[in-house]
């Protein structure tokens, strides 16, 4: 799965990629939850690539935390990701990610825990551990059960908010 606004900088083109390389290995699926300019040449993309009914492009959804409970993997691999919001969600729902060594991804992202990290651009090793990912039931299940566990220990609000409002403070010099 992915979502996301469908901006160049999301690399839409390689996750159908991604996903190509994968189903040459295994049967699955690709869900793509969001719009934007990359979405036409995405289509067109898995079109190409003959994906045509594997890939299921589903325009912006409300309540998305009850498509991403039911995804394996959520494919985010993005060229500069400021935080990660996508993939804190997709972590909340249990879900591991595949993502970028660059921008915010890593602090969120522990490779090899909540899911890998790789090289911008580098579809193949990303395939490889979505791969990894996905014929494996125990480190998929392990993953996604540290991600969840991640995100309740890390980026709750409860721990959050906190944080900010003690910032805050010191700006403003309370």
């Amino acid at each position: 799965m992915h979502i996301s606004n469908f901006r160049p900088v999301k690399r839409i083109g390689d996750i159908v990629r991604i996903f190509a390389n994968m189903r040459k290995a295994l049967s699955a699926k690709l869900v793509m939850i969001g719009d934007g300019p990359e979405r036409a040449s995405a289509e067109a993309l898995a079109d190409e690539l003959k994906l045509g009914g594997e890939v299921h492009f589903l325009g912006n959804q409300v309540g998305v935390e009850q498509l991403l409970g039911q995804a394996d993997l959520f494919l985010l691999p993005t060229d500069g990701e400021s935080f990660g919001l996508g993939a804190l969600e997709a972590m909340s729902c249990g879900v591991p990610v595949i993502g970028c060594q660059k921008g915010g991804l890593p602090e969120v992202v522990l490779h090899g825990q909540t899911g890998y990290l790789a090289p911008v651009g580098d579809v193949e090793a990303m395939s490889q551990c979505a791969l990894k990912i996905l014929t494996d039931d125990d480190l998929r299940k392990e993953m996604g059960e540290n991600a969840r566990q991640r995100v309740l220990e890390t980026f709750d609000a409860k721990l959050i908010v906190p944080q900010y409002e003690e910032f805050y403070r010191q700006v403003v010099g309370e």
